[in-house]
């Protein structure tokens, strides 16, 4: 059985619909996402089952149709409300950190150029840290290429025909071996796994970004509890506290794209350390990874 299940979501004024279908349409391919004008298509796991949902933009409303194959439960509104506000970053402080900051000698100009921007992230923490652990220290065009066979060793399709990225309890029963058919080397294989039997033996949690607060405790927790796990380092934890989480404090000083756009936003001629760019940014903790995402998109850079 198919049903389908809407709700909209009122825009805020300054919304960038295009920073949002930009970060969901870096797989020319469109296995797992398809990105149409003003529309974006995405497969995911609903209660365990593949489903998809489509966001349409029309301002000042978003529109979010759920695909179910399946009886629509009692709590799916509500969640499906959750995960659309979640999706658009609408429940990240942006306001506070566009005011504290929109004077800076040398961000404020971005910032009033890109008011309004918000973090694109993914429905599921887990899918964020799977991104995350295949984007280790390899370009975005070669992560995308692995995470798009990584969907189709792993993953499900739906009856839209979008793939749905696997989730921990599809990857805890792989062997490294199957991950690596899809590119992955060993050691990213192993993490992944272990991350997933993590999660499925209650040694990792992590919280959905969709219904849980997330508070300081919390993000030591899920930190701690990833930094446990073999082959996953600070920078794998902020990116998934980034894109899992809409969490906008971690310090990504280590990303290659962070560091370039810093380096023109800055004018200098020769390449800026991590040490530097970490220095850099921690003037505007709690906002750290925002500042990143407005690097990224500074020249027109895709979203890693």
């Amino acid at each position: 059985m198919n049903t389908q299940i809407t709700h909209q979501e009122p825009l805020p004024e300054h919304f960038h619909p295009d920073a949002i279908l930009a970060f969901y349409q870096r797989d020319t391919q469109q296995l797992a996402e398809r990105v149409e004008a003003g529309k974006l298509h995405k497969g995911l796991f609903w209660r365990g089952m593949p489903s998809s949902i489509s966001i349409e933009f029309k301002h000042p409303l978003a529109t979010a149709q759920l695909q179910l194959d399946g009886e629509i439960a009692p709590q799916d509104a509500h969640h499906l409300k959750q995960l659309t506000r979640h999706l658009l970053g609408l429940n990240q402080p942006i306001a506070a950190f566009e005011q504290a900051h929109h004077a800076h000698p040398e961000l404020g100009a971005l910032i009033t150029r890109q008011t309004g921007l918000r973090v694109p992230v993914t429905p599921t923490p887990f899918e964020a840290l799977s991104s995350a652990i295949i984007g280790q220290q390899i370009s975005l065009n070669a992560a995308v290429t692995v995470r798009r066979e990584f969907i189709k060793i792993a993953g499900i399709p739906h009856s839209s025909g979008l793939w749905c990225a696997p989730d921990a309890a599809h990857i805890a029963g792989c062997t490294p071996a199957m991950l690596q058919k899809a590119g992955l080397s060993r050691n990213k294989a192993n993490a992944l796994i272990g991350a997933s039997q993590a999660i499925m033996h209650g040694d990792l949690t992590l919280f959905t970004g969709a219904d849980t607060p997330l508070t300081p405790k919390k993000i030591d927790d899920i930190r701690h509890q990833l930094l446990a796990i073999k082959g996953i380092g600070p920078w794998t934890v902020n990116y998934t506290l980034l894109r899992g989480f809409g969490w906008l404090d971690g310090s990504l000083h280590g990303d290659a794209g962070v560091r370039r756009s810093l380096q023109t936003l800055l004018g200098r001629e020769e390449p800026i350390t991590p040490a530097e760019t970490e220095c850099w940014l921690a003037e505007f903790s709690p906002w750290r990874a925002l500042v990143a995402a407005h690097l990224w998109a500074a020249l027109g850079n895709p979203p890693n």
